[in-house]
């Protein structure tokens, strides 16, 4: 039997969190290397499941053929029954991994387009905010400025 071994799930921790405004800022470069392991460590778990269901299938046809020698009728239909059990089971686990797998790759997409607009977003933010910095000081000089007028013609 096969067991996850969690220094593979530990590496996926090593990556330092973000906190405060760094958590919504576009990560430059970084998601790829994540990908990449995240990539990694799903084929390595997907591979660990097949070769646990193989094995398990091996024992179970090794066992088969031992009790071939003796085998009724009624053990033959239940090894049959067994055995399109089994198979069905497997197919539903491969169609679940291939389903899961489909999310995983809609979620990082979904993720990365949300960083893309956060992006733009602080982007537009911080240009409005400039140019209300520049409208505001044009203001304030507009309304100092007949203040200054008048006091000249007063002199």
């Amino acid at each position: 039997m096969t067991a996850i071994r969690p220094e593979r799930l530990a590496a996926d921790q090593s990556v330092p969190e973000k906190t405060g405004p760094e958590i919504y800022a576009p990560n430059r470069g970084v998601p790829e290397k994540l990908g990449e392991v995240d990539q990694a460590a799903a084929t390595a778990f997907e591979g660990e499941i097949r070769e646990f269901v193989r094995r398990d299938v091996a024992t179970l046809r090794r066992q088969r053929s031992e009790g071939d020698t003796a085998a009724d009728p009624a053990a033959e239909n239940l090894n049959a029954l067994i055995r399109r059990v089994a198979g069905a089971s497997m197919e539903e686990i491969d169609r679940v991994i291939f389903e899961l797998q489909g999310i995983r790759d809609m979620l990082r997409s979904e993720g990365e387009r949300v960083s893309r607009e956060l992006a733009g977003y602080a982007s537009l933010s911080h240009a409005s905010m400039t140019a209300m910095k520049v409208i505001g000081d044009s203001l304030k000089q507009w309304k100092d400025a007949p203040l200054n007028h008048s006091r000249r013609n007063a002199n």
